[in-house]
């Protein structure tokens, strides 16, 4: 529970409703202890952090504003709503942010009336927010829509798809609030064109007051001096601030303002609640404002563990395993130094892909697109088609974003892209936002594609190098964190397409395994006698292998960390039944539902997917295999 006497005022805020009962003097206070509530709950607990420290004062001046519920804020992404979390109900429980039945990390509509729409992935929210204008208009609503996008995520061709819309629409104009939070900041440092255009906006407090005042005196704004004026003076107003970009698609731009100060904030707030049509605020803010370390360390800062808000971050020992990611960070800069053709693209995930080490050391090689998944995967066709060997670092989650540009611009024409697709399957903390649990079963139905799954580190890094070899597109999808501990070659070696690795020769039943779930799957077969393959290949199948094993056992079961519909599975029942075997296949694997925010761990054991599970499965199914003894390594 809050101390209220270290937090006086926040102690007294369950709802927004409670905030709007103080003074407006006092929000400046509220906004100091909701600070300090968030720097003290998220070292407890861990999650995101730099992105909920900056938007604080805007946090307490939309609640304080705004008739929430009723009236919409919908935020986007969802990094940055913990202290809207704090004000919305859950300031109790915001220290079981991303735990199994605890807080979710981002806003989650069935978690409370306040979270109006639920995000994960970036630039969605002026879309929503306009479809919610537009819906509540149509319905005789007054109700008011506010979006608040950050600057890394309007660099998303989805955010200007909006803006257009928005922008171009009349009779009537929807009533929409879009705020652009301003600072320089997605998870690294913000790139591309847009980034240096908002760089260079300064204040226009006059220039927008002159607006106002002509916009009063013309009226009509569809009479043909008024759109003479507008354009003149939207063409006079860029020789001073470059906002007309805005001001073209239709929006009113107000701005820039400090967006940590709580009475500017409010002032802004309050004249444009009195405006019609859609409306840009543009404020400008710190990424981990208010926390020295943080403002300092934005990169490092954007999410921690548990740590002592006194002390800062400390840094962890070295872990004993390579992570997947850094195996593919040492792989893309050992293959460049070989290649030279290797260009490397992401989109605006250095860090956590692992580029930060080839982005120093290749330069001229390196391409963050921003958040973009679409341009990055076109992007890398249209390389291709010119010679070079694109690799596209990308999350399983983001590529969906790309799938159109992945089937028409790359597979259809049989280009040669590698992709890496990193926090393939269960993913844990981050919700089902984040989970990679659908992309064996979006891969395998694409033509020309391989898909490669491996069991260990030093599989990973020979499937790169397969794919990077390989003509045509091919993917390699590994999970989240380390692997089973395999020591890495050195050299650059590549696999046999479509060719299986069988661990053990049992009796019976064959586990066929894909992925991350071999380790399991081994320790189940020698328990119970089982032949075990670890199939590496999603697509191409292992045909012959499949073919020998059907003939030589009385049953499959297959075992993945991905959905089981449509997955790796369902291509080995596809192959048995194209092939006429009449053969009982039990598929293991994540089920037809999104799964909970939880450990990666807990969500394994839910699914029935670790060993504790995959043996229980094979047990209730064939209870006779109880009394099997263990086997040795296959040949």
């Amino acid at each position: 529970m809050i101390d209220p006497t270290r937090y006086p005022r926040l102690s007294r805020i369950n709802l927004p409703a409670d905030l709007r009962k103080f003074d407006e003097s006092e929000l400046t206070a509220v906004a100091d202890e909701l600070r300090a509530y968030l720097v003290e709950s998220v070292g407890r607990s861990g999650g995101h952090f730099g992105a909920g420290l900056g938007v604080i004062e805007l946090t307490v001046a939309l609640h304080y504003l705004y008739d929430t519920p009723n009236d919409r804020l919908v935020w986007d992404v969802g990094h940055q709503t913990y202290p809207h979390k704090i004000l919305t109900g859950r300031r109790d429980q915001i220290h079981t942010v991303k735990q199994a039945d605890g807080v979710a990390p981002f806003p989650k509509r069935e978690e409370s009336e306040y979270d109006t729409f639920g995000v994960g992935h970036s630039s969605t929210s002026i879309s929503a927010a306009l479809g919610m204008a537009i819906a509540s208009a149509q319905a005789g609503s007054e109700r008011r829509v506010v979006a608040v996008i950050g600057d890394g995520a309007m660099t998303a061709g989805m955010a200007f798809e909006a803006l257009n819309h928005a922008g171009g629409m009349e009779d009537p104009e929807p009533n929409l609030l879009v705020i652009l939070n301003d600072n320089q900041m997605s998870i690294s440092e913000n790139v591309g064109g847009l980034t240096k255009m908002l760089g260079r906006i300064s204040s226009s407090r006059t220039l927008n007051a002159l607006r106002e005042s002509g916009k009063k005196l013309l009226g009509d704004k569809r009479k043909p001096t008024a759109r003479f004026m507008r354009r003149w003076e939207e063409h006079w107003k860029g020789m001073f601030v470059p906002s007309t970009l805005f001001e073209e698609m239709g929006f009113h731009y107000t701005g820039p303002i400090d967006g940590h100060n709580v009475p500017a904030l409010v002032s802004a707030l309050k004249t444009l609640q009195t405006l019609k049509g859609p409306q840009l605020l543009h404020v400008i803010t710190t990424k981990g404002k208010g926390y020295n370390l943080a403002e300092g360390d934005q990169i490092g800062y954007h999410a921690v563990g548990p740590f002592d808000p006194d002390k800062g971050l400390v840094s962890k020992a070295a872990a004993k395993n390579p992570t997947y990611t850094e195996v593919f960070g040492d792989w893309l800069c050992d293959m460049a130094a070989a290649d030279p053709r290797l260009l490397a693209i992401t989109p605006a995930m250095r860090e956590g892909s692992g580029l930060v080490r080839y982005s120093k050391e290749y330069p001229h090689r390196y391409f963050d697109v921003a958040i973009a998944e679409q341009h990055a995967v076109t992007l890398a066709a249209g390389m291709a088609c010119e010679g070079a060997k694109p690799v596209v670092a990308i999350y399983s989650t983001f590529l969906q974003r790309g799938y159109d540009q992945l089937v028409h611009d790359v597979a259809i024409q049989g280009l040669d892209v590698l992709f890496a697709i990193d926090r393939g399957g269960v993913v844990g903390p981050d919700g089902p936002t984040h989970a990679g649990s659908l992309d064996f079963s979006f891969l395998r139905c694409v033509p020309n594609m391989v898909v490669m799954a491996p069991a260990d580190e030093n599989e990973c890094r020979t499937m790169l190098s397969t794919g990077f070899q390989h003509a045509g597109p091919a993917a390699v999808r590994y999970p989240r964190g380390t692997g089973p501990g395999v020591a890495l070659q050195a050299a650059l070696g590549t696999l046999p397409i479509g060719k299986a690795d069988l661990r053990l020769r049992g009796a019976r039943i064959a586990l066929l395994a894909f992925g991350a779930t071999v380790a399991a799957a081994e320790q189940v077969g020698r328990e119970l006698g089982l032949s075990v393959v670890n199939m590496r290949f999603v697509k191409p199948l292992d045909r012959a292998l499949i073919l020998e094993l059907a003939r030589t056992h009385e049953a499959f079961v297959t075992v993945e960390d991905n959905v089981v519909m449509g997955g790796a599975g369902s291509g080995v029942a596809e192959l048995l039944n194209l092939e006429n075997v009449q053969l009982p296949v039990l598929h293991l694997g994540l089920p037809d539902a999104f799964q909970h925010h939880a450990s990666r761990e807990q969500l394994l054991a839910e699914a029935g997917i670790d060993a504790a599970g995959i043996r229980a499965a094979v047990l209730a199914r064939w209870p006779a295999l109880l009394a099997a003894t263990p086997l040795s390594a296959a040949s």
